[in-house]
């Protein structure tokens, strides 16, 4: 289990913090080879729970917050505690964004070789413009990536990419599950990839599952590639 007692939070937030038993796995996102590594996707896996149940539970309570300062502040120190070198991928709800307070704690406790990273903006569970926006601009000073998680369902549809303008888009499992003998799913996929490109957004087919959907996802001019066929989450 992970443990945040280091890490220099306000009293408030470090109690908040030491109730949540929680670990992280990491997912990787190939390059069109299948074999070079882009980046890794860090992955909450409670011990007590579902990750689920446990958004469903800190949002129910209002503490949704906690969560998000625990997957960017957590998942970093241990992606650094791997001694990884490939992009760190983190996962951001679009209803939250750090207080300047985080931000400050962030950048003095990563201080020392902080990598860039992604923050991947889930589908779920609400969207608020205000905070999307403002996290738009911290990505953007920071220099680093935005990435729209599952998009295609959820909250995260073209009009809300219109809003964001991510780096990337990571395409849902639904858009392309046996898409390799559904001729109107890479019709589809074939559009988002074209406009992305056009706008310079960069494609993560997500949730590939057989080489034949890999092949195909590759020939429609994917930019990366994740899912279990490539390499399970560890």
């Amino acid at each position: 289990m992970i443990r945040f007692d280091d890490i220099p939070f306000s009293p408030k937030m470090s109690q908040a913090l030491s109730k949540l038993k929680i670990n992280y796995v990491f997912q990787s996102i190939f390059y069109p080879d299948g074999k070079t590594i882009y980046a890794r996707e860090a992955l909450m896996r409670p011990l007590n729970m579902t990750v689920t149940e446990l958004i469903t539970e800190y949002t129910r309570r209002n503490e949704l917050y906690t969560l998000e300062v625990a997957t960017l502040f957590v998942a970093m120190k241990e992606y650094r505690a791997r001694g990884y070198s490939e992009l760190p991928s983190l996962n951001s709800f679009p209803c939250e964004t750090f207080a300047d307070e985080e931000i400050q704690a962030f950048g003095s406790y990563f201080a020392e070789n902080l990598p860039h990273f992604i923050v991947e903006t889930l589908e779920y569970p609400e969207f608020d413009p205000v905070i999307s926006a403002l996290k738009r601009k911290h990505i953007s000073i920071c220099d680093n990536l935005l990435a729209l998680d599952d998009f295609g369902t959820g909250l995260n549809t073209a009009e809300i990419a219109e809003f964001m303008k991510p780096d990337i888009i990571k395409l849902d499992r639904s858009l392309l599950m046996r898409i390799d003998s559904d001729k109107k799913k890479q019709a589809n996929c074939a559009q988002i990839i074209t406009d992305a490109h056009k706008h310079g957004v960069k494609i993560i087919a997500e949730g590939i599952e057989t080489k034949a959907e890999f092949e195909c996802m590759k020939q429609l001019g994917s930019d990366f590639f994740q899912g279990y066929y490539l390499g399970m989450p560890i």
